[in-house]
This record gives C-alpha cells, structure tokens and sequence, in this order.
C-alpha cells in the first residue's frame, strides 16, 4: 500500500532500525570546546567586560551547534546501512569485522586502503570495517568508529 504524497510513510519491516547510534564527542571535546567559548572573554575584556561575556555565550552557541550537527548517525535496518552521509543496500555487504586498542590504530593508520570510505572519530577507539562487495563500486570497505561495536557487528550479521 503506496502513501500519498507528502504523507508519512508507513512502519514496514524494512524501516524497522535494528541498530542506531549517534557519535557523539567525548566529555573531553565538549570541554575544550567551553573552554575555547570562555578564552575569548579575554580577547574582549579590554573593550568591556559585558562584550567579552556576551561574545563568549555567542561563541558557545555557534561551537555547540557545529559539535552537534557534525555529529554522525550510524543506522542499520534490514535492507540499508547508513553511516554519516552515507547509504547502501545490506545486500552489498560483505564480511563485517571490529578492531580495538592497536588494531584500530592500525586500520586507520598503515592498514587503511585510500579508497576505503571513513567515518571516523578520533575520541572513539574501536572502528568497524564493513566489507562492500558490490562490483559496480570501487570502495573496498567502509571504516567506522562506533562505541559499541559488538552489536554494530551483531546487527549486520543478523
């Protein structure tokens, strides 16, 4: 059964998310982000206190929205992955694997193919590589950080 236009689609199985996660920055980030807002009390203070402070909540504003919009979502449902801006159908996936502590150093480091997509965060450790083996497309695999990257795997292989 087909909606109408501009009317919401319906729940089928394949919209079900069966993994969803948001790659927020760590608390560390958030910190140094307040802390850069506040620096710029100084820059201002010579021209008046009430400037610095007011530049100072304009700069929290302006650096928190760009932490949060930049922030990717990586979703799986059973027919797409999606992770940042990215889309594929699963059925062009193939052998999904996780790396932790030195591997992942190591996949995103000396081991990473040129061709491969990235999604990465340098505040998450652990990185998935999900194999693509659609033959039309030259991207060997996609690599993306996730803090949880057991279910990650587990979604994709179920």
């Amino acid at each position: 059964m087909s909606s109408a236009p501009g009317e919401a689609p319906q729940n089928t199985p394949d919209q079900t998310v069966l993994y969803d996660e948001r790659l927020w920055p760590s608390p560390w980030i958030w910190l140094i982000a307040a802390g850069f807002s506040a620096a710029t009390i100084i820059m201002f203070a010579p021209i008046s206190m009430f400037v610095g402070y007011a530049v100072a909540v304009v700069v929290a504003i302006i650096v928190f929205t760009l932490l949060i919009l930049s922030t990717p979502r990586i979703t799986v449902t059973p027919t797409t992955l999606t992770v940042g801006r990215a889309t594929i159908e699963r059925e062009y996936l193939g052998a999904v694997d996780w790396f932790g502590g030195e591997d992942a150093t190591y996949q995103r480091g000396p081991g990473l193919n040129g061709l491969a997509y990235l999604c990465i965060r340098g505040w998450i450790s652990p990185v998935v590589r999900i194999e693509v083996t659609d033959p039309e497309d030259r991207t060997p695999y996609w690599l993306a950080s996730s803090r949880t990257p057991e279910r990650l795997v587990a979604a994709l292989a179920g």
